[in-house]
């Protein structure tokens, strides 16, 4: 939003406001899904940041700028705002990076977004220097080191990665397979050799064992 309104300040400026426009479309679909698919706690707190910097902070950008500055001033102003806020999205992959060193995992950090982050950090480089625009470029500056280095860290932890992800897969079949093997052997012993004694007894009513007297003795075993 604030590189659109910085655009149509400028002249010349029509592939600025193109691809933020669709910028801004893109961006509002994702959090209408995640506004409506995500736990109501965090429903709030998304709410909450989307009225704080969205709208507030737009608002009141766009206000002082309209007042406070004029001409070529504002634009000035208004570069040096895009230029702070570029540079906090680009130092934002950070934690992942930081994630990703931690874990010795990548997977978190796709390697297509990283690719297409520093390709695009590229093009808007060489766009800004082309047209002698610093507030385009230097922030891009940054883009192309983090995303080189998010692409250096996927190459160093990729196979790291796969690796424990085979050795997780195995394991669970393991213990299966012995535990199996535990229960197979434990069933046909207890097949083979029932644990049971019993012994042929003349029981009374009472539950007292007598001596044998008749032809036919109860048999009472103990399992």
């Amino acid at each position: 939003m604030l590189w659109i309104y910085y655009a149509l300040l400028k002249s010349d400026a029509f592939l600025l406001i193109t691809i933020n426009s669709f910028g801004c479309l893109i961006e509002t679909i994702y959090i209408a899904f995640h506004i409506t698919y995500a736990p109501k706690k965090t429903r709030m707190s998304t709410l909450k940041l989307l009225l704080l910097l969205n709208f507030m902070g737009f608002s009141t950008i766009l206000l002082l700028s309209h007042f406070l500055a004029k001409g070529s001033t504002r634009i000035q102003v208004l570069g040096w705002i895009c230029m702070t806020v570029s540079h906090s999205v680009f130092v934002a992959p950070l934690s992942i990076m930081r994630l990703v060193i931690h874990t010795k995992s990548v997977e978190f950090m796709p390697f297509n977004l990283s690719l297409f982050l520093t390709i695009s950090a590229i093009a808007w480089l060489f766009y800004g220097i082309f047209l002698k625009d610093l507030y385009v470029a230097i922030p891009n500056i940054l883009g192309f080191i983090f995303g080189f280095l998010q692409m250096v860290l996927y190459g160093i932890y990729r196979n790291k990665s796969k690796s424990a992800m085979v050795k997780g897969a195995q394991l669970p079949q393991q213990h299966y397979s012995i535990d199996m093997t535990k229960l197979s052997t434990i069933t046909s012993t207890s097949e083979a050799q029932p644990n049971t004694e019993c012994k042929e007894q003349n029981v009374d009513q009472s539950g007292k064992i007598k001596e044998s007297l008749g032809s036919n003795p109860i048999i009472a075993c103990e399992v």
